[in-house]
């Protein structure tokens, strides 16, 4: 089987649960506030997204190191800083935004969504791109 076809399969059992179970697994808040008609849509599109985003991640984590490997040759640990960067900037954002739902107005809990999920995604940032920099250097000599 191709890897696209079992990307696309592993995506989908990922995908489809998750979406169904973010309400489910993170209740929103009850701060009397609820979606517009017009709003409501918008919201489903993220819900999706995040969704597929998970499921792609999950993918890239489970066939994705080879081609980190292949990508950076001459240095494993940059591979892997790669590989985990691109994983975690992939996954976490399902659970991250379902967490600001069920997180609502409590300002420690949005500091904690802070601390274990924008903190990172700043930090992968910053790895891919000195990882983008120092693959540039060691191919152009």
């Amino acid at each position: 089987m191709k890897t696209s076809v079992k990307v696309a399969i592993i995506t989908a059992l990922v995908a489809v649960p998750a979406f169904m179970l973010g309400p489910v697994l993170f209740p929103p808040a009850d701060i009397g506030v609820e979606p517009t008609a017009a709003q409501l849509p918008h919201f489903i599109f993220l819900a999706v997204g995040d969704a597929l985003l998970l499921g792609l991640g999950v993918s890239f984590l489970l066939f994705g190191f080879p081609v980190m490997r292949r990508v950076s040759p001459d240095s494993k640990l940059r591979a892997w800083a790669m590989y985990l960067s691109i994983g975690y900037l992939m996954v976490s954002w399902w659970p991250h935004l379902n967490l600001h739902s069920f997180n609502g107005m409590d300002l420690g809990g949005l500091l904690l969504i802070d601390y274990f999920f924008h903190l990172p995604l700043e930090i992968a940032g910053v790895v891919l791109a000195l990882s983008f920099v120092s693959l540039m250097r060691s191919r152009m000599g």
